[in-house]
């Protein structure tokens, strides 16, 4: 993967006040707001949390993301020199040693290329699938809060994605262990495994920094 570097475009990826962004890939991605108050690592606008808590987007010598660190594993990459600091975070801590001051940034990119072994399917979790169907109910279109299986588990669904949709409540209270044919209802739109390697970290995480933007939406299926 080859990567741009803009700081105009960074700047336009950093909103001050918004829960979801559409990337290029079209599926939305739940952005913390950065302002003091609501920022990981930031609570009640002037009380930090444990800086260990804070996550920080690791991305391959290729620009391609691999993981969210927690920030402690991120400094020490830093300072063995295995990792230099992409973005910068305003409202990051700085952690101070006997000979050294570092502020936690929100990205960071290894000094040498790690090979990653291929899967070919990204692991089926809560949070992927939301972002995969938009945090909207495959039935309805309402704002999803849980996640059912098209064909019921009891009638021999498996948990797979291609029998997995996000649910809003209601729909999933009308639909119980019934089949779609059965209520006369349909897909909105086809249920298929997501592809590509940002998945795999959108599989672990359920919001994201505005800085990590333009790595998770490249390549989106």
């Amino acid at each position: 993967m080859t990567h741009r570097k803009s700081g105009r475009s960074h700047r336009q990826l950093m909103p001050t006040d918004v829960r979801e962004h559409r990337t290029s890939g079209a599926y939305p991605l739940h952005v913390i707001p950065e302002s003091s108050s609501s920022v990981p690592g930031l609570s009640g606008g002037s009380t930090p949390t444990p800086w260990n808590k804070r996550r920080v987007l690791l991305l391959n010598a290729t620009f391609e993301p691999l993981t969210a660190l927690p920030a402690r594993r991120a400094v020490v990459l830093m300072v063995c020199a295995k990792a230099d600091t992409v973005h910068e975070d305003p409202f990051g801590p700085v952690i101070h040693s006997e000979g050294w001051a570092l502020q936690v940034p929100s990205v960071i990119r290894l000094r040498n290329y790690v090979r990653v072994p291929y899967r070919t399917r990204v692991p089926l979790t809560r949070a992927a699938l939301m972002y995969r169907d938009r945090f909207r109910c495959g039935y309805c279109g309402d704002k999803a809060e849980t996640i059912d299986h098209v064909v019921p588990r009891s009638r021999g669904g498996g948990h797979t994605w291609e029998n997995c949709v996000a649910c809003c409540a209601p729909c999933n209270h009308r639909k119980a262990d019934k089949l779609l044919g059965e209520l006369g209802w349909s897909l909105r739109t086809a249920l298929v495994p997501p592809t590509g390697p940002h998945w795999r970290l959108l599989a672990t995480i359920t919001e994201v920094h505005p800085t990590w933007l333009p790595y998770l939406g490249e390549g989106a299926a």
